[in-house]
């Protein structure tokens, strides 16, 4: 996906609506709003985080990556769910010190054929990206490429990859018509690829934990993080140069980003200096907190898949002039794993009739 342009009128005085261009979810976060260095397989769309349905002891994470779509071409990206040989790694900090304890990474490997296999690896503490090291969860595991869900089991854990419909919603049109949204919603007919786990809550410790995702490319220079993030449409706030530093930082440094934060707060949203500092604070670090024992509404602890999280940005970010859009979650969720719908545009064989 490229660009999305919003119109807003600055609070700060009563000129005439000027055009900002900003991205939808975490949706194409790579260097002017294309994809993490130049590949679709490398960006991540959204991040989410709730309890399983039925059992309060585990939790489902899911990660999706991979829009089958750009705003600003009528054509598919690759085909490929996942980029050969990269990363996708689960972040989890479980003291509070925006420093992952454990992560969850998921390296893929294709076949001639044209079909792909994940392994998982359960790594503790920080550790260097492509180590090698960890332990493996479940390798060899299927990458679903058509509408049937491929679910992998490993003792009190699974997993699903592949194809999916995409959850998120948003009238994207309306965007473009001066925000005059009428419940159009873009993504209806949109697909992502999925990283689903299903883990025992005891893995998370007793208290509330920091979650945040993250692509990793092999690359001539070594491992180089493509993209990362944890909450939903934070790249709205960073152009240029600072979009760059801010998709290869970690959140332990994203105090950097808050002047860079309270500035587009500033103009998006008339909020004081002081103000528009305190809302950054809120949004930095890029991590997603999430507590179990809770009930599970974003932004207040993770995110569920119905959770309108546009709403929630469109409020903050015009200071409340703006609150919705009118658009609600998709009908095609399932009841259990992996929870988001068979991908659109899918035979059952998996042989794509269009993205």
């Amino acid at each position: 996906m490229s660009k999305t342009v919003w119109d807003i009128t600055s609070a700060k005085s009563d000129a005439k609506r000027s055009r900002k261009e900003i991205q939808t979810s975490h949706h194409a976060s790579g260097p002017n709003f294309g994809f993490p260095r130049g590949d679709a397989r490398l960006d991540m769309t959204d991040l989410y985080a709730f309890l399983k349905t039925g059992d309060a002891g585990k939790s489902i994470i899911a990660l999706n990556v991979h829009p089958s779509f750009r705003f600003d071409s009528p054509e598919p990206t690759t085909s490929e769910p996942f980029k050969p040989g990269a990363l996708y790694e689960f972040k989890i900090d479980t003291n509070g010190d925006a420093v992952a304890d454990l992560t969850y990474s998921v390296q893929f490997a294709s076949s001639g054929d044209g079909r792909q296999t994940a392994t998982v690896r359960r790594l503790h503490g920080k550790q260097p990206a492509g180590m090698g090291d960890g332990e493996v969860v479940v390798q060899q595991a299927p990458v679903s490429v058509g509408r049937e869900a491929l679910v992998t089991e490993a003792g009190d854990y699974r997993f699903f990859f592949g194809w999916r419909s995409d959850p998120f919603f948003f009238d994207v049109n309306g965007n473009f018509n001066h925000m005059q949204f009428t419940g159009d919603d873009f993504f209806k007919d949109k697909n992502v690829c999925s990283i689903v786990l299903e883990l025992p809550n005891s893995v998370l410790g007793s208290n509330e934990v920091g979650l945040w995702a993250r692509t990793v490319a092999k690359t001539g220079e070594g491992w180089i993080q493509a993209d990362r993030g944890g909450r939903p449409m934070q790249a709205v706030f960073l152009v240029g140069e600072e979009r760059e530093a801010y998709l290869t930082e970690e959140p332990v440094n994203d105090d950097r980003f808050i002047g860079v934060f309270a500035h587009e707060l500033e103009h998006s949203g008339g909020y004081t200096p002081e103000d528009a500092k305190a809302v950054a604070r809120k949004l930095l670090p890029d991590i997603l907190s999430y507590n179990p024992r809770e009930p599970v509404r974003y932004p207040h602890n993770g995110r569920t898949l119905t959770d309108d999280v546009v709403d929630v940005f469109l409020s903050m970010y015009t200071n409340g002039k703006v609150t919705e859009d009118n658009v609600g979650p998709h009908s095609d969720l399932l009841d259990g794993f992996p929870y988001l719908g068979p991908p659109h545009g899918f035979t059952p064989k998996g042989i794509k009739e269009n993205l």
